[in-house]
């Protein structure tokens, strides 16, 4: 039941929600103050009002009073994400509170407005630095801060807890946009060189992820059964990747529609296959100390690689050679360059990058496309500038 009481010119509305686990009973309260130029009425018969809707909301459970952020946020963590998240992203996610708790986790869940979170926000945005390097984040990182905490209040309102969320009006402030760090077609065709006298497994796994666009967790989740030689096609079915509380483990794809087949030039199957028979032959020789996981890319005794493997390999092997250093991700941004360069529609490209819209390719590879629509707008002046001038040429044979 709702009660009333007069605290000067306003109203206090109290409602008794039961009692929690340590048989103490839960109040929940708001102030309500009579509009300028209300009857006593008027006043009364609205205050009434007043107080059967915010019983409702109580009842329905939309006033969290007692709850603090990081209590809620504990619990969506078990509750939601854990059940529904990557692997990697549940972890992700995890190392976000090292942020937000401080920040946040102190208040109650219905009193946190936009304005903290936007203050929250700007200074990560503005003031923040990494925890290990010291230098500044990103605007990436502060998108991703605001997104957990977004889906926080989500999870929030979906249980009727709340009525909004207060992230819907937050702004990651604009950063320096920073251009991705792309390998040439020149430092590919370098790399390619060096490459042939590396060893076999690292010269396959690098000249396969340029000739695929291949996700690293998607190149290390190869099997040799996804690979139909007769047609010279591979297939991505799943991902390998690592958290600290998993180890290495075996996860879907990122998307429905990053399952996808691929042919490949005869070239690159016969670079598998050279690796497939190192391979088998290595497994004879330790024997029973080989596990069998079907995997391309693995350790000496056959277990998957550590994700992390095939990055600091190449970051040696490219000092060792004094070569500029792009991490695994820019073979694949090559790659799609590589065809839209080329004149390979957006939706070809999409779907060979497996991502799961055509939104997502044309916004991450924005410029390169309009490069791409720039030469053929250069293209078709050149051809008409072509024609002009034979007409000139037939008009002075003419005269």
């Amino acid at each position: 039941m709702a009660t009333t009481r007069k605290r000067g010119s306003s109203y206090q509305i109290r409602v008794s929600c039961g009692y929690d686990t340590s048989g103490n009973q839960v109040v929940q309260t708001m102030t309500w103050k009579p509009e300028e130029g209300m009857s006593k009425k008027q006043a009364e018969k609205e205050l009434q009002r007043q107080a059967i809707l915010f019983k409702d909301k109580c009842m329905k459970g939309q006033v969290t009073a007692n709850v603090k952020f990081q209590d809620f946020a504990d619990q969506w963590f078990e509750e939601y994400a854990r059940l529904n998240l990557r692997n990697t992203l549940y972890e992700r996610m995890k190392q976000l509170t090292v942020r937000v708790y401080p920040a946040i986790g102190h208040l109650r869940l219905d009193k946190i407005t936009s304005r903290h979170i936007q203050q929250f926000i700007n200074d990560l945005a503005l003031n923040g630095t990494n925890l290990l390097t010291g230098k500044p984040l990103s605007r990436k990182t502060a998108v991703h801060h605001l997104s957990f905490i977004s889906d926080v209040f989500s999870y929030a309102v979906k249980m009727e807890m709340l009525t909004d969320n207060p992230c819907r009006r937050v702004t990651v402030p604009k950063g320096e946009k920073k251009e991705k760090d792309i390998y040439t077609l020149e430092e590919i065709s370098r790399l390619f060189q060096l490459l042939e006298t590396a060893p076999l497994k690292y010269r396959t796994f690098f000249i396969l992820a340029i000739y695929s666009g291949f996700r690293r967790g998607e190149m290390l989740g190869l099997e040799w059964k996804d690979i139909d030689w007769d047609n010279c096609v591979i297939s991505v079915r799943r991902t390998s990747n690592y958290t600290s509380s998993k180890g290495i483990y075996t996860d879907t794809t990122k998307t429905r529609k990053s399952q996808r087949s691929l042919k490949f030039p005869q070239c690159v199957m016969d670079l598998l296959r050279e690796y497939k028979a190192e391979q088998d032959a290595e497994r004879e020789r330790i024997g029973t100390k080989w596990q069998d996981y079907d995997r391309l890319f693995v350790k000496w005794d056959g277990r998957p690689v550590h994700p992390d493997t095939p990055y600091g390999w190449l970051k040696d092997f490219c000092k060792a050679n004094d070569m500029r250093f792009c991490d695994i991700h820019s073979l694949r941004h090559f790659y799609a360059s590589a065809l839209i360069n080329k004149g390979v529609d957006a939706a070809t490209v999409s779907g060979a990058l497996g991502h799961s819209t055509i939104t997502t390719t044309t916004s991450i590879y924005c410029h390169v496309f309009n490069q791409a629509q720039a030469r053929a707008g250069e293209a078709i002046a050149s051809v008409l500038d072509f024609n002009k001038s034979d007409d000139l040429k037939g008009q002075e044979k003419a005269g």
